[in-house]
C-alpha cells in the first residue's frame, strides 16, 4: 500500500482519542495530522468537502460552533462558505476525519465501518 491512513484531529477531543486507541487496538499504523498545531490542509479539505459534504463535516453539535455569533452560524450556508469558516475555525470539523486511502475518506468515527475496511 502505497498511501498511508492518515486520521486528522485534534489531540484532546474525546472522539479523536477513541479513535486512536481502536486503531492501535486493530494493529493499524496512522499518521496524525493535529489541526490546532499543523492547521487544515486546503486541498485534503477540498477533497472531504468534494466527498463527504460540508453539511457532514460541519460540527454543529460541538462548542466552537455553539460559541459562534449567530450571524456567523447563519453566514454558513454553502460549501464555499463552510470552507472559509472550517479554515478560520478547524475545530468546527467533525471529528476524526480518516484518509483511508487517496480515494477513500471517512467522517467521524464508526468502529463498525472501519472493521469492514479492515478485512
Amino acid at each position: 500500500m502505497t498511501h498511508s491512513i492518515t486520521l486528522y484531529g485534534i489531540p484532546n477531543c474525546d472522539t479523536v482519542k477513541k479513535a486512536r486507541a481502536w486503531l492501535a487496538d486493530h494493529g493499524v499504523v496512522v499518521q496524525f495530522h493535529d489541526f490546532k498545531k499543523q492547521g487544515v490542509p486546503e486541498q485534503p479539505l477540498d477533497h472531504w468537502l468534494a466527498a463527504a459534504g460540508w453539511e457532514k463535516l460541519l460540527n454543529r453539535q460541538g462548542t466552537t460552533w455553539r460559541k459562534l455569533d449567530a450571524a456567523t452560524q447563519a453566514a454558513v450556508t454553502d460549501a464555499a462558505s463552510a470552507r472559509a469558516l472550517m479554515l478560520a475555525q478547524p475545530s468546527v470539523i467533525k471529528r476524526p476525519v480518516v484518509e483511508w486511502s487517496a480515494t477513500d475518506m471517512t467522517v467521524g468515527f464508526d468502529a463498525a465501518g472501519w472493521q469492514a475496511r479492515l478485512k
